[in-house]
């Protein structure tokens, strides 16, 4: 990993005092939604993203959600926790994209996609699982705005984007030009922020999840193969999905339900986009 970036992870600042008590409360089994909304509520950030987030079609609530109790009680304590946490960190990261070719807007809505493929993949899998599954997806990807910022600096943002655009192995162009991949950058930055193993190192192998130790194996796989479904520069395209549907049957999942769940998926963003 470059210098550069390792200087970066460590300068961040600490996460938010919201977040952090969202994560105590989260770990607190006597706590209730009511807990949740309380912290929320003062943060305006937070709940503007989280109604954002709520009356997205993608979520499909089927009704306006006017305030945080409503959200945070649809959500549930797990599916809030990640979105503000996520929010909150693309905040601190300072997201500029342009390497990427893509929008701040853009990057946000490849990890909600991400996030929800995962949720409802997994779900109907194991449900334990889904809910590590779905807060990692959603933040796998942050590592790549502290590789943008750096080949921003490094001035190589026009021969980096002509890459990106023509590759389907983001991972690989990130590692010859920042010698590390977003999962891994992503990893080191959730390590500094105190967040535990086993989340830091499924993280960690999503861009090579075959040299992932054992336990966490199945974990990465199913995160590499939703980044391999919604790529930054080509989500959800024919080629993606197809290539993502047979990592999914070489590892021995449920790429049949896998694919159920991609074309519900895209049936609600094309409703969307008419």
């Amino acid at each position: 990993m470059k210098s550069s970036i390792i200087d970066s992870i460590k300068s961040l600042p600490p996460l938010s005092k919201t977040i952090m008590d969202i994560n105590r409360i989260y770990a607190d089994v006597e706590s209730v939604i009511n807990d949740l909304a309380k912290v929320i509520a003062p943060d305006p950030m937070i709940v503007t993203n989280l109604l954002k987030t709520a009356n997205s079609p993608l979520y499909g609530f089927g009704k306006e959600i006017k305030n945080v109790v409503q959200a945070v009680s649809l959500f549930g304590m797990s599916m809030t926790r990640t979105i503000a946490l996520g929010n909150s960190a693309r905040k601190l990261l300072n997201v500029d994209m342009k390497a990427y070719g893509v929008t701040s807007d853009d990057f946000a809505n490849v990890s909600e996609k991400q996030a929800k493929l995962i949720l409802n993949w997994y779900s109907k899998v194991d449900k334990t699982k889904a809910e590590d599954l779905y807060l990692a997806a959603f933040l796998q990807e942050m590592g790549k705005i502290l590789i943008s910022n750096d080949i921003i600096q490094e001035d190589e943002d026009t021969s980096f984007k002509s890459e990106i655009d023509m590759t389907m192995n983001i991972a690989q162009v990130e590692r010859e030009y920042a010698e590390v991949s977003s999962s891994e950058v992503t990893a080191e930055v959730f390590a500094h922020w105190g967040f535990g193993e086993q989340f830091v190192e499924m993280i960690r192998y999503a861009d090579n999840p075959d040299e992932a130790p054992a336990e966490i194996k199945e974990y990465s796989v199913a995160l590499n193969i939703v980044k391999t479904a919604l790529p930054i520069n080509k989500p959800f395209s024919d080629h993606a999905i197809n290539f993502a549907l047979t990592k999914a049957r070489d590892a021995g999942l449920n790429h049949e339900l896998l694919e159920d769940v991609i074309d519900d998926m895209l049936d609600i963003i094309e409703d969307e986009n008419e």
